[in-house]
């Protein structure tokens, strides 16, 4: 199944945590928050403008996001749970420097 986010929105597979600390302690799941990062697995075609045309997203397909922790919708698709959100949920893009 695949799926095409529709405006505004974007498709993101959450980035879990590390299951332990740095100093060796392992976090359990009831412990663990919710992820509040994530990889972009697809985009919307955009804002719709109030003269009717399509304003492009600036986040792109395999962007790195910095999101809310309560943001989008969590979804199950083959398996694995993704969230679908609007741009303006995102809160960063994370560099790769």
């Amino acid at each position: 199944m695949s799926l095409k986010p529709l405006y505004d929105r974007i498709l993101v597979e959450p980035i879990e945590q590390e299951e332990k600390t740095q100093g060796g302690i392992f976090i359990p799941d009831t412990a663990k928050e919710k992820p509040m990062e994530g990889k972009v697995l697809a985009i919307g075609e955009g804002y719709r403008l109030e003269n009717g045309q399509i304003s492009p997203l600036k986040i792109q397909i395999g962007d790195t996001v910095v999101y809310g922790k309560w943001a989008g919708t969590e979804i199950k698709s083959n398996g694995k749970t993704l969230s679908i959100m609007k741009e303006s949920d995102v809160l960063a893009i994370k560099s790769n420097n």
